[in-house]
This record gives structure tokens, sequence and C-alpha cells, in this order.
């Protein structure tokens, strides 16, 4: 047998220390890992609850006194049943475990330790926050009129009242209010509007809301809808919505255009009442569409043959008709005839008699009788005569029997007849 040297044994031992060491190791990692979730949550500070918070929970339990809600504090959030009033006995009734609500915290720790919290007071709370951000992004809000007083209507919405005043009110809710502070129409209680928030002040309770915004709102979109889909050239179907002393405001669907006065007819308009009424729906010819500015320019005289283009087929030389003193000049007179059409009376055609200007003949807007002497649809001029109205033997009819030949027949009158 041999024996070990000294080197050796020193070898031998430095191994099994080693090995030693490793199992050591090896029993404190295992005892790390096995007590980690317990570190974490022995050295994790416990969760600061304020009074006003809104937190999420999940429900542990429930009795006919308390709901107990898991909050992920120290200890167990309790939502007493008076607290909880604003969920209905369906919804309570049907709360499990595991099930998630969203409380507000009244009292972050009673004498027992535990937050008080109340499921009521976050709703409400959630709801100006819904509100406030809605306001901030101008959005539009639903909710339901709960009442009325003598100033608008009383509206709930995301469990917080505001109210609407009458100039904000709009559409059916407005035709049910009724003034004065007596009791509205069936139907206002309880009617759904969309409205959008103007003014929020939660230390005072205070919220307005506006249904006029929402539905310009609602408009303003519409209009930019509209705006991109509408042809120039185009005819469409709308509504007259307003009336004012330059036009008429026309509703194509959401959208509003305006015809103006001097687009309503091919004759002159004195009021726009005069062509068209509120309520009336009628066709109209998109005359403009202005896509940066959203502006509809539309037209109800567009949709009637120009009177030039007809003017032969409704009028002929040598009438006699009635006729409008519409301008003076110091060479004549201008006259309007029925359909809009326009013609010039020279002044050596006022009267038998030298005259030195037209207003010793005539007047604006007098009405008169004028004969037809020349008709240039090209140039869009018309001669007209008032001293050769009594004329019989100038009809057009006593003149060559067909068509009759312009410039004869002007000849006529100037007392050109071909001879010397």
């Amino acid at each position: 047998m041999t024996t070990p040297t000294s080197s050796e044994t020193e070898v031998e031992q430095v191994v099994e220390a080693t090995e030693a060491t490793e199992e050591v190791v090896e029993v404190v990692e295992d005892d790390v890992e096995l007590d980690l979730d317990a570190l974490i949550d022995l050295f994790t500070p416990a969760k600061n609850l304020r009074r006003g918070e809104i937190i999420d929970g999940k429900v542990l339990s429930k009795t006919s006194d308390a709901l107990v809600v898991n909050i992920g504090y120290k200890a167990e959030g309790i939502v007493p049943m008076r607290e909880a009033r604003s969920m209905d006995e369906e919804t309570l009734e049907g709360l499990e475990v595991g099930d998630e609500v969203i409380a507000y915290v009244i009292n972050p720790e009673n004498e027992y330790g535990a937050p008080v919290l109340s499921i009521d007071r976050a709703r409400g709370e959630q709801g100006w926050r819904i509100l406030e951000k809605s306001m901030e992004i101008e959005e539009t809000v639903k909710g339901h009129i709960i009442g009325s007083n003598r100033g608008g209507a009383v509206v709930e919405a995301e469990g917080v009242q505001g109210f609407v005043p009458l100039s904000q009110l709009v559409g059916p809710a407005r035709e049910l209010y009724v003034p004065g502070g007596e009791e509205p129409k069936e139907g206002f209680v309880g009617m759904e509007i969309e409205f959008k928030v103007i003014e929020l002040n939660r230390l005072r309770n205070r919220a307005i809301f506006s249904e006029r915004a929402a539905l310009q709102a609602w408009k303003a979109t519409q209009k930019a809808r509209l705006v991109k889909e509408l042809t120039e050239g185009e005819t469409r179907k709308g509504r007259v919505t307003g009336i004012s002393s330059f036009g008429a405001f026309v509703d194509l669907g959401g959208a509003d255009g305006l015809i103006h006065i001097s687009e309503l007819s091919w004759e002159p308009v004195k009021s726009p009442e005069d062509i068209v009424k509120v309520g009336q729906e009628i066709q109209v010819f998109v005359l403009r569409v202005d896509r940066d500015s959203l502006k509809i320019a539309l037209s109800l005289r567009r949709l009637q043959p120009e009177p030039w283009e007809t003017v032969h087929e409704n009028f002929a030389v040598g009438q006699v008709l009635d006729a409008t003193v519409t301008k003076l000049a110091n060479f004549g007179a201008f006259a309007r005839l029925e359909g809009g059409i326009e013609g010039l009376i020279h002044i050596s055609e006022l009267s038998e008699e030298t005259i030195e200007h037209p207003r010793d003949v005539v007047s604006e807007g007098e009405s008169i009788q004028v004969r037809i002497l020349r008709i240039e649809a090209e140039r869009r001029r018309l001669g007209l005569s008032i001293k050769q109205v009594p004329e019989e033997s100038y009809r057009p009819e006593e003149v060559g029997g067909g068509p009759v030949d312009v410039q004869e027949f002007a000849n006529l009158f100037n007392g050109d007849n071909g001879e010397e």
C-alpha cells in the first residue's frame, strides 16, 4: 500500500472543500428561488391610496351589506351597499367573484385598516372625466332629458346632471319645450339628445351643454362630405331652409347651399320670398363648389332656358307688348319685356316730338306699351319704340306674310322704303 504524499493530501482537501462550497451555494440558490416572491412582497412598499382616487378592483365576495373587492392593496376594499345604489338589482345580483368593478376611494383606511369604497361616486367622477375629455377633443355626447325649468332643459349624461339653455335647444326638443316654467309637452322628459359640452366646473357642480353646437358640428361634417361629392353643373333636390334679403338657403341633405337673389330668376327679383318659401322642396342647379371654403353656390334660373336663346320663339318684329321702364340714359330708355328680355327705346323713338331727355316722356318703373323694331339675338339687343305703337299698318302679319326681314322692317320705321 502506497502512502500518499503531503502534496496529494493537500489537493484532496482542496477538492473536498470546493465540492462542499458548491453544495452550500446550490442550497442557498434554491432557498432564494423558493422565497423570491415572498421577498418581493416583503420589500415592496404598500400602495398608497388617496381619497377621491378612482381605482379598478375584482369582486372577492358579496353579502347583503357590502361587496369585498380586491384592489391590490394590503387589505381588501369594502363597498357598502348604500354606495352601490347606481347599480340596478339585476346587475347587482349578477355580480360574481372575479367580476371587475370601478370604485371611488371614500376613506383610504378605516378603523380596521380596510379602504372604504363607493361604486356610485366612481360613476359620477368617471362621468365628469368623460365629459372633460369630450370637451377637450370637441366630441359630441348623448344624454337624456330628465326635467325642465324656465331657462331650458335638465339633462343627465354619464351620471352627471347638466343644463341646456333654451337658446341651445333645437329640433324636437325645442318644439316640445314649454316656456314660462310650465310642464313640457309629452315626450320631452326622457328624450335622448346629442350635444356638445361648452362649460364644466367640477367644484361648483356646473355643466352646460349645447344641442345647437352638436348640430352645427354635424352639419359641418356633412357639408365637408357633400362638397367632395358635388359636381358643378349637376341638378340636386333640396329644401328651402332660410330666406334673407340677398338670397335663399337650400338644404341638400345635411349641408346648405345659397341661391343668390340674382340666380333665382332670369327676371329681376325684388324679394326672394316672391320666388320661394321656407320648407318648399325644389330642384336646384349646382353653380359652383368651393372645396376650400366649403361654400356651395346654387341656381334656380339655370334650370330654365336663357331668355335670349328662345327670343325668336317668343317675340317677333312688329309685335306690340307691355313693358316696364327699367333705366333712363341720355340716349334713350331701357324697357323690360315679359320673360326678362330687356331692350332699348332710342330717344328718337320715344315721342313724335323732339325731346331733350327721356325723362320728359317716361320714368323708371312706369308701365308702357312698345313695338319691337329689331331683334339681334346674337348681340343680345332689342330695338323698341313707343311712338310707333299706334302704327297699325306695321303689324308683322302685314309685312310680306312670312318671316319678317329685320332690316326691311327697320327701314320702314326709319322712313327708308327704297325710293328716292
